[in-house]
């Protein structure tokens, strides 16, 4: 990917460690209330209360392996039935005091439209609207179950007070991080335009190998060094730029770098020979001045084509798949290259890869990371290998961090590697020197002392 992994990692690292504290504390308020249900005589209710317990420690374990999507969808709709089990069986309007659990419907759909804004899915629609017409349904209407068992009034005359409150203070959290979330994109629009003119965005380059570890190629990844804030994660402002449309302002920075740095490198024959991938955002390459503005690029610098790939995912297919082969094949008459970034990942790549040009396939980092202990993710790399021989295509895993991963991957026969084993993202002063300095020359074996035969 063009916009790099470091910070990006470190970011999610923390997300990592939020949502790890988060399900922890909400497994342990329920665990709590569990334990006063248990002790007051009502194993129903602590039963009840156990569910949330067991949700959060799935939830725990799916955010500890990474599976964010996975944890949010376990978390949104265990909690969604658990809101709406427990209203109808436990707490039900007694004594001229309604239900509160309800109260807590309007903040998970608050919660799911923020999960909606980070990656849209009608899954989260559904659940926004499920919360909703429960809330509705469960506020107006005296709705309990024929066996309901409800609340002993002591403790539901504590809850009328303490579940508004909790649900309030949540909700006024939601609305909090729903105003940063929609106001931060346009600030930060605002300084990576300015950072665009002051000159504090850059390129650092991750070496491409071999097999045999000889440097092949890089990639391009920007860089944001704010003067004041230090560096700025590409997780933050790369979806920035992209809410506010400033991709292709940004796409042709990086292009315009990326030129410049292959024409300097064309002086050089070890240089020289190096191919410099570079993601095209969607939004960019389905601009529709984006192949004139290539072109003059590639006249302006004078470089050989050939040695510039342009890295797309399929989110580039939204201007539909006709219009984007017919690009692309014109593009390719320039000499340019194309890689499919993220293969794998998304649901379509099968019926379009026989219908686009392109030349590479990189195997997506979740797929490396696990490749060398879990069968499945090690089939699934196996198949990719064996489409992209089939039809005559390059391979390059991205997210080599071991030598287990390297060994596999070279057994499966990719030829071509990318990850922190062979060298994290640096500026192009230090690429260059790794690709120039002279490499150190193998030790010849010991030579072996001839045996003396014995005297006979």
């Amino acid at each position: 990917m063009m916009f790099g992994r470091g910070n990006q990692e470190d970011n999610a690292d923390r997300v990592i460690r939020v949502y790890q504290a988060v399900t922890l504390a909400v497994g342990g308020f329920a665990l709590f209330w569990t334990v006063i249900f248990l002790v007051r005589g009502y194993p129903l209710l602590a039963f009840a209360e156990f569910f949330p317990v067991i949700a959060a420690l799935v939830c725990f374990a799916l955010v500890t392996r990474r599976r964010l999507d996975l944890f949010l969808l376990v978390a949104q709709i265990s909690f969604l039935f658990f809101v709406i089990g427990f209203c109808l069986m436990f707490d039900v309007p007694q004594n001229g005091a309604p239900r509160v659990t309800h109260l807590f419907l309007p903040v998970l759909g608050m919660l799911a439209y923020l999960n909606h804004l980070r990656r849209p899915s009608r899954l989260q629609l559904s659940v926004i609207a499920a919360s909703l017409v429960a809330f509705v349904v469960l506020h107006a209407a005296d709705l309990r179950l024929p066996f309901a068992q409800p609340v002993p009034p002591d403790l539901h005359r504590i809850g009328v007070w303490l579940n508004p409150t909790m649900a309030a203070l949540i909700f006024c959290t939601a609305i909090y991080a729903l105003q940063q979330r929609l106001s931060a994109p346009r600030g930060i629009a605002r300084d990576l335009v300015a950072a665009l003119r002051h000159g504090e965005l850059s390129l650092a380059f991750q070496p491409q190998v071999d097999g045999m570890g000889e440097i092949t190629g890089a990639e391009a990844l920007l860089r944001w060094h704010h003067p004041a804030k230090g560096p700025i994660p590409p997780s933050i402002f790369i979806p920035a730029a992209e809410e506010v449309g400033l991709m292709p302002l940004v796409g042709s920075f990086v292009l315009e770098e990326a030129l410049a740095t292959l024409s300097r490198w064309q002086a050089d024959p070890k240089l020289g020979r190096l191919t410099l991938s570079v993601n095209v955002s969607a939004s960019q390459f389905n601009e529709a001045d984006f192949e004139t503005t290539l072109r003059d690029l590639l006249a302006r610098h004078h470089i050989d084509a050939t040695r510039l790939r342009l890295e797309l995912t399929e989110s580039v297919l939204i201007a539909g798949l006709e219009p984007v082969a017919e690009k692309m094949a014109s593009l390719k008459r320039l000499g340019l290259t194309f890689s499919l970034d993220d293969f794998g990942t998304g649901f379509s790549s099968l019926a379009y890869l026989r219908r686009l040009p392109v030349s590479e396939l990189k195997i997506d980092r979740s797929f490396v990371t696990a490749a060398a202990e879990n069968d499945r993710d090690a089939a699934l790399v196996r198949s990719i290998r064996a489409i992209a021989t089939d039809l005559g295509l390059e391979t390059v895993a991205e997210g080599v961090e071991t030598q287990a991963q390297l060994a596999f991957l070279k057994s499966t026969g990719c030829r071509v590697f990318q990850g922190y084993l062979f060298g994290r993202p640096m500026p192009l002063a230090d690429f260059e020197l790794s690709v120039l300095a002279p490499k150190p020359k193998p030790m010849p074996p010991p030579e072996r002392p001839t045996p003396r035969l014995a005297a006979g």
